[in-house]
């Protein structure tokens, strides 16, 4: 098992869009990046510690590989908007790649220049890449959020489009149990 860890806006989307992918046995939301131990979500939303929200992946590399990760990653958030996703703004909803080892530095800036390259977004990538730093697992009222609250309305009109757009444009690479329900 490996790991890879994302930063891209709230972490209840980034844990739901990888959470159904076949290759992902855990997925952990959390905090990295910042400046104190221990920080509480109270202290990540201040903007003070300089953590992400960011998901942590455990993934098998022989089912789900990192490019794959990535380009879900790259599809499912807007990498060109600096500190913000949507209506969340602040520096804790950064776009960011905590690479693990130098393989996921490298295949994160090629990605990231193709895309730019490519003009793949109307706007320049401002995704940071950068190594793991010491990963605080969030509060348990975090863990699986969307799973647990689906109804309510945030996870209704930002969490579920991300989901439902994974299992449209990805649904070969869903568990299979996740891959009947549309």
């Amino acid at each position: 098992m490996e790991q890879a860890t994302f930063g891209a806006g709230c972490f209840w989307c980034v844990e739901a869009v990888f959470q159904d992918l076949k290759g992902v046995d855990k997925v952990v939301s959390g905090y990295m990046g910042g400046r104190i131990a221990n920080p509480t979500y109270k202290e990540v939303c201040s903007g003070l510690t300089g953590h992400a929200e960011v998901a942590q992946i455990t993934y098998d590399p022989t089912v789900i590989s990192f490019e794959e990760l990535l380009e879900v990653f790259w599809k499912t958030h807007d990498p060109t908007t600096l500190n913000r996703q949507g209506a969340d703004t602040g520096t804790q909803y950064r776009s960011a790649v905590f690479y693990h080892n130098e393989e996921q530095h490298r295949l994160a800036d090629e990605y990231k220049q193709k895309l730019n390259a490519a003009h793949a977004f109307p706007n320049p990538i401002v995704t940071e890449i950068v190594p793991v730093t010491t990963f605080y697992a969030a509060e348990d009222y975090h863990q699986n959020y969307y799973n647990q609250n689906g109804q309510q309305p945030y996870c209704q009109f930002v969490v579920k489009p991300k989901v439902d757009k994974v299992r449209q444009v990805f649904a070969d690479k869903l568990k299979t149990e996740k891959a009947s329900v549309r």
